[in-house]
């Protein structure tokens, strides 16, 4: 489905944060759905909200958007409550499934949309175009493939121009081409002030795409940060350098590193610190082609959800 809401008032550039979430519990019956969230997002900022099944994100969306309470905490959306930023046209969400009508074409789509909003006939190929779907205007929307369809729900929940877009696994049914398409309009939205919010199983497109990741676990935040910072806090990075007559033992004691591996002249030191165990071998030893690699976010993933036994939704 594709919700959205009247046109209302800019907030694009207030130094008030796009989101504020501030100690939120929620609660259905015996059952702790999100479990003491506090969280600020600045307009402008590309967030990745990730986590198992389950684990609290879908209910964290709901409250955003109003349609759910929550039983502890204050959410805010620039600096409103979620109902009210609704009913101003700061918000618009789009959801993976549902909410379109299969006997109109796409452009008949988005032009009831139009009007809906109060737009103008322009607003609705504009849409079309930042949507990558305007050469298929004609088409009838039960005839377009999953990806086209997700594009769609995109155009639609442009029209109002919200200042915050929260999205549920909106690169669904695209390909490869389809989805860089999609994220570079995504980017050049945010890099006008636009927040976006977005769920995905996709973890390349968080760790490529967003300004911010925040893993989910069983109601509560268990990590807030850039994609390295992230996979840097879940693993670690590895150095490999290339250094002659290296004792495993002794680089472990001198550089602090958590695993060290010697590979005839490439050593593979393991470690929190890579800058510090970089800048001894550096400057303490006669190391050369040094590299630092971190883990990729699917692996950071799975170490910070080792308890939740579902996949990622």
């Amino acid at each position: 489905m594709t919700l959205t809401a009247s046109p209302g008032t800019a907030a694009r550039g207030t130094a008030e944060p796009a989101v504020d979430l501030d100690g939120v519990v929620k609660r259905f019956g015996a059952v702790t759905a999100v479990d003491g969230i506090s969280l600020k997002i600045r307009p402008g900022e590309v967030v990745a909200l990730l986590g198992p099944n389950g684990a609290g994100k879908t209910t964290t969306v709901d409250m955003l958007l109003g349609l759910a309470q929550p039983s502890a905490g204050t959410v805010q959306v620039y600096g409103r409550k979620p109902h009210d930023a609704v009913a101003l046209g700061l918000v618009s969400a789009v959801m993976q499934t549902g909410g379109l009508l299969k006997d109109y074409t796409v452009e008949e789509t988005v032009r009831l949309t139009a009007v809906l909003f109060g737009k103008p006939q322009s607003a609705v190929g504009e849409a079309l175009e930042r949507a990558g779907i305007a050469d298929i205007g004609k088409r009838m929307v039960g005839k377009c493939s999953g990806g086209q369809q997700q594009r769609l729900r995109f155009a639609m929940a442009l029209l109002p121009d919200p200042e915050l877009l929260i999205l549920d696994e909106p690169t669904t049914g695209m390909d490869v081409g389809g989805r860089h398409d999609f994220w570079s309009a995504i980017r050049r939205d945010a890099q006008g002030g636009r927040t976006v919010i977005f769920a995905t199983h996709y973890l390349e497109e968080a760790d490529a795409y967003a300004d911010r990741v925040v893993f989910v676990r069983r109601g509560r935040i268990v990590a807030d940060g850039t994609a390295a910072e992230v996979k840097a806090l879940a693993s670690g990075r590895t150095v490999r350098a290339t250094l002659a007559g290296a004792a495993e033992a002794d680089l472990r004691e001198r550089t602090g590193a958590e695993k060290v591996e010697v590979r005839g002249d490439t050593v593979y030191l393991h470690g929190r610190d890579t800058d510090a165990i970089a800048r001894y071998l550096l400057n303490e030893t006669g190391a050369r082609d040094l590299e630092i690699t971190s883990r990729n976010l699917e692996e950071a993933f799975l170490a910070l959800t080792a308890d939740d036994s579902e996949p990622a939704q």
